[in-house]
């Protein structure tokens, strides 16, 4: 069996000397950073993981919209199993920095670009990422894999439910769906969205919630998120549906990562990851329902 970076060595792409290093991070992927005679490259390497709905003909071809949008580096070159994109010199933004007033106002326009230009750069078959049946399925995949979550599923589902219902009327647009802080990239003039692994059709909601749950937003930060994205006060029914789709992403974090702790592979403590989330979705869900 061939070893990763002996696989990403081997690419044919390459001219000249190769160096080639790995990446940390990523959960779906393994990363590596890449030096020839031409440039700075990154390989990810990945197959479909059918149970997280990630689906790498999708990856590839929201990779390619959104570098066409230019909010995302270049694709270099796809086969099945690899990606390859440019390499942006870059710092890789922390909780800290989106947090910060002044870099949240420069990633709002860069995530409605995601929502609204990606679609115009799109070929081929879409996904769409909607949260709650991605519920349901891990719910069934937790079942089929006699996870030691069991006991808890009617009541994520009874909470799952009753968020669908609550986060509506939905509008639809492009999600990048994973609003990570390490998935922002600055390089000094302007930033940067990157991994596309989760992207799909989804609510607006849904990415304002994740970058808000994600990178441990307080109210007042929120507020200003809302009101700087719909350019319009935020009124009390969009305050609970956007709380609905926060929880939902809280949730959704919290069975990916029930479903990862029977399914993946890698080195990482997802029992103390899914024991963190769930303590976070269930305080999130209990003022949801408080403030109603």
């Amino acid at each position: 069996m061939v070893e990763p970076v002996e696989m990403v060595r081997n690419l044919d792409i390459w001219q000249g000397e190769v160096e080639c290093s790995p990446l940390s991070g990523g959960l779906t992927n393994q990363n590596f950073q890449v030096r020839d005679d031409s440039g700075q490259y990154v390989v990810r390497l990945g197959d479909d993981i059918v149970e997280h709905h990630v689906m790498r003909f999708n990856e590839l071809a929201a990779s390619r919209a959104a570098a066409e949008a230019g909010i995302s580096p270049n694709v270099v070159h796809a086969q099945p199993g690899i990606l390859v994109l440019d390499f942006i010199p870059s710092r890789t933004l922390t909780a800290d920095d989106i947090r910060n007033q002044a870099t949240l106002e420069r990633i709002i326009p860069l995530i409605k670009k995601c929502h609204h230009e990606i679609p115009q750069y799109l070929r081929g078959a879409s996904l769409v990422f909607w949260v709650f049946q991605i519920l349901r399925d891990y719910a069934w995949t937790l079942r089929e894999g006699d996870s030691s979550h069991l006991s808890k599923l009617p009541d994520l589902l009874e909470a799952a439910t009753a968020l669908e219902r609550a986060s509506a009327p939905h509008d639809i647009v492009f999600g990048h769906n994973d609003l990570l802080a390490a998935n922002f990239l600055d390089d000094g003039e302007r930033l940067w969205l990157i991994d596309w692994d989760y992207a799909g059709f989804n609510s607006p909601l849904f990415d304002l919630g994740g970058l808000a749950s994600n990178n441990e937003f307080e109210k007042p930060l929120e507020k200003s998120l809302l009101e700087a994205y719909f350019e319009k006060p935020a009124t009390d029914e969009l305050w609970q549906r956007y709380n609905a789709m926060k929880c939902a992403s809280l949730l959704r974090e919290t069975m990916w990562s029930m479903v990862s702790e029977i399914h993946s592979a890698l080195e990482f403590d997802y029992s103390e990851y899914t024991a963190e989330n769930l303590q976070r979705f269930e305080k999130s869900y209990a003022e949801f329902n408080h403030g109603k």
